[in-house]
Order: C-alpha cells, then structure tokens, then sequence
C-alpha cells in the first residue's frame, strides 16, 4: 500500500499540581493533566495515529508507562522516536488533522505556538499540521473540568 491512514485518541486526567503540557508547550493554567510521561494529550493521540496507520500499535505499546526511564518524559521525545519508526518504514507524512478537546483554559492562541513545535519535532511543512481546538459544552468529563482529550489523524504516504 502506498498510503495509509490512522487515528488517534488520548485523555488525561486533570488536577491542580500538575503542569498542562498540549501540543509540546506548556499552557498557562492553574490545572494540568496527570500522566506517567508529561501527559501531552496532543502529542499522545498524534503518535497513536501515525502507529496506527501502519499497523504498529499504539503508543503505550512502544513506549509503556510501567517504564521508570519514561517517568516525566517529555512527549516531544516520543514524537520525535514514533517519526523515526515510520521513516525506517519507508513512510513520511502527508498530513495531521488533530483537535484538543479541553473547557478551559482556552487552547486557540497558544495554537500556532503549537503548530511550529510540532512541525519541528516532526521534521515536516507547516502545511502538513492542522491543530484545532473545541469545548464540550460543558458536557461529559471534559465538559466538567476533570479531563482532557485529544483526537489525531494521520496520512502517510510510502517514500
């Protein structure tokens, strides 16, 4: 096959002595989310979705949260070893759609700080990285504050 699509989803639990990490920075907020590494619900489910689209199983898999050397890794590291995964492959990006779903605080103007890192990360254009941002309405857990979730998906095409 010459392309390949995956999907990714994360979510993290939300307290108050936690950083929020999205995205491969850190938000300002008086909550962050919980986690073995540092809990990048972005990063987490964009990983997902590029495993996932060649059959590679997901993040946990690769990178376990039993793993002490991973404990308060930052995720950018991931990211950066699953592109490595998917170069050795024979795959490159053709594109990430992702959205962030979290009540407050608001995610849309850290957006393009977001975007560059990852772009950064990944080695890939601007173009290649879509980053959006929504509430819940109140509704569910994300809704109520205690959480935050991230969906991903990934094109890859053979080198």
């Amino acid at each position: 096959m010459s392309t390949r699509i995956g999907m990714g989803y994360d979510v993290h639990k939300l307290a108050g002595d936690q950083a929020l990490w999205v995205g491969g920075i850190q938000i300002p907020s008086p909550i962050g989310a919980v986690g073995h590494s540092d809990a990048d619900v972005l990063i987490h489910a964009i990983c997902d979705a590029l495993l996932g689209a060649l059959n590679l199983r997901d993040i946990g898999y690769h990178f376990p949260d039993n793993d002490p050397e991973l404990k308060g890794i930052d995720s950018k590291i991931l990211l950066d070893k699953t592109m490595e995964i998917i170069r050795e492959k024979g795959y490159e990006l053709g594109n990430i759609d992702s959205t962030i779903c979290l009540e407050r605080p608001k995610i849309n103007p850290h957006i393009p700080e977001m975007q560059k890192v990852l772009v950064q990360t990944m080695k890939v254009e601007p173009d290649q990285v879509s980053v959006k941002a929504t509430t819940t309405e109140k509704l569910g857990f994300v809704g109520e504050g205690k959480g935050i979730s991230a969906y991903a998906v990934a094109l890859l095409n053979k080198k």
